[in-house]
């Protein structure tokens, strides 16, 4: 029986078109073209804008590391995990979006180390899997190495 692939977060970013149309989504303001993720749909968040229900926006695929650190401990309570289970590391990356005037952060792509990463290199948002069980595939996004993709 085939997963059924379902995002972790419904509207943060596309699921259609595979790993070369994959963006994140957050809204803009029409009124002060202030960009939000995650998005905003019901009001402009910036306190200096006195009107403005803001729009969906595909964010810039790539941008810059802004910073990064390594999960190497599995966190204490209330995180919910199978303690059972062996504690995976993982890397999580903060990106720079120039264009959008912002910093979101993600988990690196599998196999992406911080020995991979500088603060400053090109990045790219590309779809990612959080968990699976037997029924659900969890979809997510991660951060990969421009100089990784080619």
């Amino acid at each position: 029986m085939a997963r059924t692939r379902t995002p972790v977060v419904s509207g943060w970013f596309t699921e259609e078109g595979g790993e070369r149309e994959f963006r994140l989504l957050g809204t803009r303001c029409p009124a002060c073209t202030t960009v939000f993720f995650p998005r905003e749909d019901s009001y402009c968040r910036n306190p200096a804008c006195a009107d403005g229900v803001p729009t969906e926006v595909a964010l810039s695929k790539r941008g810059r590391v802004w910073s990064y650190t390594d999960g190497r401990y599995r966190p204490p309570a209330p995180y919910v995990s199978d303690p059972d289970a062996e504690w995976e590391p993982y890397t999580l990356v903060a990106v720079e979006l120039a264009q959008e005037r912002m910093v979101v952060l993600g988990q690196a792509a599998p196999g992406v180390t911080v020995a991979d990463l500088a603060v400053g290199m090109e990045v790219e948002v590309v779809p990612g899997i959080l968990n699976e069980d037997a029924e659900t595939t969890w979809t997510t996004w991660h951060w990969r190495p421009v100089e990784a993709a080619r």
